[in-house]
């Protein structure tokens, strides 16, 4: 890997912890050169505006993502280990170390739900993506037969999501001490609901 190449993971390393606490928008090529070190025009560099720094972070943010939820997932064997991984990998990701401040992605939703752009189109086709990654995984589990037949894979992915922005929710804001407890409750429920009826 060439020392630009370097430089620009470390910054987006840098800038995906600062999205993660300020927020996508408070994103700034200054703020981000002050924290790595770096001069503004040396930022500026690698990052030719504010916009394209934000989108390289959501980027970077969602190739971490994968790295850390998804992949480790797909050595898992297909159907409900997979999906009890997927899940699993998920917690860890939103108490990671690198994201002092949780998920940048729920984050980035409160701030550009209603911003139209590129920002928002990146983030909305991630999301739509992970969901798809979630209702597949979910048919997965039903073609191995852990899933019942009649399961709405779509609404399971719904369901699976809500718990994960219900936990980041109790967690982060409340700091209920039973977060962690209640969310593997609801969780369990849920493959309970979606097992073969005896």
């Amino acid at each position: 890997m060439s020392k630009g190449a370097e430089t620009r993971n470390a910054i987006l390393d840098q800038g995906l912890s600062m999205a993660s606490t300020e927020g996508i928008e408070g994103l700034t090529i200054g703020e981000l050169a002050k924290a790595v070190g770096m001069s503004k025009s040396g930022l500026f560099a690698h990052f030719s505006s504010k916009q394209d720094l934000q989108l390289a972070v959501l980027e970077a943010a969602v190739d971490r993502f994968v790295g850390t939820v998804v992949a480790p997932a797909l050595r898992q064997p297909r159907g409900e280990p997979r999906v009890r991984a997927l899940f699993e990998n998920w917690l860890a990701w939103e108490a990671a170390e690198f994201l002092p401040g949780g998920c940048p992605f729920i984050a980035a939703a409160q701030e550009l739900d209603d911003k139209p752009g590129r920002l928002r189109d990146y983030l909305v086709a991630s999301q739509r993506d992970w969901l798809e990654a979630l209702s597949t995984a979910a048919r997965i589990a039903v073609e191995e037969g852990h899933f019942r037949r009649d399961l709405d894979t779509r609404q399971f992915a719904y369901e699976l999501y809500s718990i994960i922005l219900a936990y980041q929710h109790f967690r982060r804001l409340l700091h209920d001490p039973a977060t962690l407890t209640r969310c593997r409750a609801a969780f369990e429920s849920l493959l309970e609901r979606c097992r073969p009826r005896s």
